[in-house]
């Protein structure tokens, strides 16, 4: 009885293996199911990137840093008027008061800051005093621009400031175009910095001697060939791309150029 028994409950290795393998089906396949299933549910919900929202969302994310801007270093400064610079310099403190600052429009706060002076607050404001720095931290703002900004201030808080004009050019201070421009030197300018464009009309610049290419420049006059010599126009920039030619120099290129088309200075 026993020996018939042990034949029945002895197994062969074949039958061992399949008994495993058959053990860890279920398990795996319920996993396997598991998984797909999370797929297909992260699948239908991909991020909609067509949308406009979702466009500028990543434009958001993948903009750089920091940006460059070109700026015409030969181009004259505009001065700002008083509104102008608290808009862009001073609203970061005195909108709210902050540090200690006097708040915009409190005559509590301006009062006795008034009281002090105009030249006073504009020393102050250009020097810097207490937590506020120099100039307001913008070190680019002119004496004239600071002045005004603290008059604009002072004056939404009852003062009654006059802000300064625009400064007025330097007594016996005279233009390059204003000096009589000599077309002999202007040739030597004209070999070294114009020729590259107007000795083959590259780039729609007008050729030397071209009288058709130039007859509708010469009514301008040799003041404003000067003008858009010395800040560049259309294709052409600030003074033809050298920025080391002096004003007079350059005003002899354009007298040159001006000559050989026929015109006159």
């Amino acid at each position: 009885m026993a020996d018939s028994y042990a034949k029945m409950t002895q197994a062969t290795p074949q039958e061992v293996i399949i008994s495993i393998v058959a053990g860890l089906f279920a398990p795996l396949l319920a996993i396997f199911l598991v998984i797909m299933l999370v797929l297909s549910i992260q699948d239908n919900q991909k991020p909609d990137t067509t949308s406009e929202a979702a466009q500028k969302a990543t434009a958001a994310r993948i903009k750089p840093v920091a940006q460059l801007v070109a700026l015409d270093a030969n181009a004259p400064k505009v001065e700002k008027s008083g509104q102008e610079v608290y808009d862009a310099t001073c609203t970061a403190c005195h909108a709210a008061g902050a540090l200690g600052a006097p708040k915009f429009e409190n005559k509590g706060d301006w009062g006795p800051r008034i009281g002090q002076g105009y030249d006073t607050l504009v020393k102050h404001a250009t020097e810097g005093i207490r937590q506020m720095p120099p100039r307001g931290g913008d070190g680019d703002l002119s004496d004239t621009e600071v002045a005004r900004a603290v008059a604009y201030m002072a004056n939404a808080a009852g003062a009654k400031f006059t802000p300064p004009e625009a400064a007025a050019p330097a007594a016996g201070a005279a233009s390059a175009s204003a000096a009589k421009p000599d077309p002999a030197k202007g040739k030597a300018v004209f070999d070294s910095t114009c020729a590259a464009c107007h000795a083959t009309g590259v780039a729609g610049a007008p050729k030397v001697g071209d009288k058709a290419a130039w007859s509708a420049r010469i009514g301008q006059g040799f003041d404003g060939l000067y003008q858009s010599a010395l800040k560049g126009k259309n294709a052409m920039p600030a003074k033809g791309g050298n920025a080391d030619l002096s004003d007079a120099d350059l005003a002899n290129a354009v007298a040159y150029l001006l000559t050989q088309a026929g015109g006159k200075l």
